[in-house]
């Protein structure tokens, strides 16, 4: 089995693939100080709630964000699961050519995507990530990387709003009623779905010019769900694009072993 860990700057998303079927996933938050002792407990117990020992894994791959949790996360996986786990990374086979100026400040997770995208959905195709911040990947029809567009995530926005406007509650973030709020929670949460399922389609329609191509954009993220109801662009939804695109980036760089690919 796969081990495929996905670290982002609020939350982590672990799968387990065997035979390349996901068969198991989780969702954690991302915790900056912890140790790999402590990562190690987590995960071993998560593992065994779903039925998979620590034996069952026989290859592992890491994207992270969060260049201190990187070190802690390889050591948690070699001393309890007994594997390497491949970090993606400069130097790591994707299969992307990656057209950003210089390609080491492309997110790992961004690769993944795009590498999971084009497999999934073909090129040219946009991806956007609805995580801390809200990013739009470009991929061209010869599967080239190249560039994209990085704003303040949702949920981020609405934090600032409640923490810089002194009179603003924070709220839960759900879909309103209308458009014209008629109290400041309503206001907000039209401000926060409406205002960004317009800016998806305004920054799709632009990616789309500079592209001369039609992409098929698919999102991502713990709000992708939300906003592409109220999106024009959006086709699908796919909220495991990340671990995906880490399950096929392993296969690209080591060898087979029976269940993990």
């Amino acid at each position: 089995m796969l081990l495929a860990i996905d670290v982002g700057n609020t939350k982590i998303a672990i799968g387990v693939y065997s035979d390349g079927n996901m068969v198991r996933h989780w969702r954690i938050s991302t915790g900056r100080n912890q140790t790999e002792d402590e990562y190690g407990m987590f995960l071993t117990s998560l593992l065994h709630g779903g039925g998979v020992t620590p034996q069952d894994i026989d290859g592992a791959v890491l994207a992270c964000v969060v260049p201190p949790v990187t070190p802690v996360l390889e050591k948690t996986v070699s001393k309890y699961l007994g594997v390497e786990p491949l970090v993606v990374g400069p130097g790591v086979k994707t299969g992307i050519n990656i057209k950003y100026e210089n390609p080491k400040e492309v997110g790992p997770d961004r690769i993944a995507h795009a590498v999971a995208a084009v497999k999934k959905y073909g090129a040219p195709v946009v991806i956007i990530d609805f995580g801390t911040a809200t990013t739009f990947d470009a991929v061209s029809a010869k599967g080239e990387y190249l560039g994209g567009i990085i704003c303040p995530g949702i949920l981020t926005s609405l934090e600032a709003l409640f923490e810089k406007a002194a009179k603003l509650p924070r709220i839960e973030l759900s879909k309103p009623r209308r458009a014209i709020g008629r109290t400041s929670a309503e206001s907000m949460q039209s401000g926060m779905i409406y205002g960004f399922a317009g800016m998806v389609d305004s920054m799709v329609k632009r990616l789309a010019a500079e592209m001369r191509a039609k992409p098929y954009v698919v999102a991502t993220g713990d709000l992708a769900e939300t906003v592409s109801q109220e999106s024009a662009s959006i086709q699908a939804v796919d909220p495991f694009l990340a671990l995906d695109g880490l399950r096929l980036i392993h296969e690209m760089n080591v060898p087979a072993n029976p269940g993990d690919s």
